[in-house]
């Protein structure tokens, strides 16, 4: 098994209501058409987002006119933001950056090379030999897949520390020129912020007294003939979002069977489940996910909070669910939970974890040091949850 040490959530200081992103992209998006821009309305108050922060002030978006200015804007700022995000996640978990072994990157909103996961060595005091993975094209699953990759990796190196850094800066994919409906809805949704989560292998975990969540198991799923269904398609003038009405569909017909195979393998059935982390893909994906594990109402509680407070984070999304989910305590020794994410595939992500079983981790994991790290927007890095 591997072990979650640390999740640091991190977000733009930039923080804007609902209704005045949708006013400020009107203009941008369907001009004066009326009919379109009451379109506009409705999808983006149907969105289940009340706030949203940006990596922009919003009348800087006017200024974007070219793929190339936008990606420069990405991989300034994201720098920033993975930085805050990976020095916060490593004090909390007491981890000093030369101890680090593995570091795995993943965005679908901008790229670079080198890798944002590069730029971060010098920076944070990394080893100059520490392993790299830079992911790009897993789109949301790629918080949950992360999370299982480096489980993955740390299985075979027990006494290893490793990283996930996630950035998305969803904000600067806008397509001005486009008021197709997927384009509509995707600038009712997405959000723009950050994540780094510290796991380490289940010896250093044993040693050090880390506390949990622990990483029990995984499985990865690729749904035959739905490539159309989510991702991008990217031309000269950046990422223009392909997203099916068709998607939430696929989500109901298969995610539910998954997660029981998943369960059922180590003997457990979605009732057994006192915890879910969901992507918070969007309140059309959220309740089909929900119907599709027939689950009771409020199970997904913490995901629609979060999207209310910062829309879909893409690949943060789940890990900012993650680290509401730590922060809340309380979780019984040796329970069950599941964390799961959809991305463009279609696919799904899911992991089963498990919360250490004896009194003392679990005291440790109910009162951690830090574990689901807050970062507040106003400069500071962060507090103890």
């Amino acid at each position: 098994m591997s072990r979650i040490a640390a999740v640091a959530p991190v977000l733009p200081e930039l923080v804007y209501a609902q209704h005045e992103i949708t006013a400020t992209l009107a203009s941008l998006l369907v001009g004066d058409d009326a009919r379109r821009q009451a379109v506009l309305e409705r999808l983006h108050a149907s969105a289940g987002v009340r706030t949203r922060h940006l990596a922009l002030p919003l009348d800087r978006y006017r200024e974007l006119d070219s793929f190339g200015a936008t990606n420069d804007l990405f991989i300034q700022i994201g720098t920033d933001l993975a930085e805050r995000a990976l020095r916060a996640a490593l004090r909390t978990a007491g981890v000093m950056p030369d101890e680090v072994d593995l570091i795995v990157f993943t965005s679908v909103t901008g790229i670079s090379a080198p890798s944002i996961d590069a730029l971060l060595v010098p920076r944070i005091g990394l080893r100059p030999d520490v392993k790299r993975v830079p992911m790009f094209g897993l789109g949301c699953v790629a918080g949950a897949a992360g999370i299982a990759r480096v489980h993955d990796y740390l299985t075979g190196h027990p006494g290893d520390v490793a990283v996930l850094v996630s950035v998305e800066l969803c904000s600067l994919t806008m397509q001005a020129d486009d008021a197709s409906m997927a384009n509509l809805v995707s600038t009712g949704l997405f959000g723009d912020g950050a994540s780094a989560v510290v796991m380490v292998g289940d010896e250093r975990a044993r040693a050090t007294g880390a506390p949990g969540p622990d990483v029990v198991a995984t499985r990865s799923r690729l749904y035959a003939d739905t490539e159309d269904a989510l991702g991008w398609d990217i031309g000269a003038s950046g990422f223009r979002i392909v997203l099916s009405a068709g998607l939430a569909d696929v989500v109901e017909e298969h995610l539910g069977h998954d997660v029981a195979d998943l369960l059922a393998a180590h003997e457990l059935k979605t009732g057994d489940i006192p915890t879910w982390v969901a992507h918070t893909g969007g309140p059309k994906i959220l309740e089909a996910a929900s119907r599709s594990m027939d689950l009771p109402a409020g199970a997904f509680e913490r995901s629609w909070s979060s999207l209310a407070r910062v829309g879909n984070l893409s690949s943060s999304g789940v890990l900012h669910v993650l680290a509401d989910t730590l922060d809340a305590g309380g979780h019984e020794p040796g329970a069950p939970a599941v964390l799961f994410a959809l991305g463009p595939g279609v696919c799904a992500e899911i992991v089963l974890l498990r919360w250490p079983g004896s009194t003392a981790t679990a005291t440790a994991t109910t009162t951690p040091r830090g574990v689901g790290h807050r970062v507040v927007t106003d400069g500071a890095e962060g507090r103890a949850a």
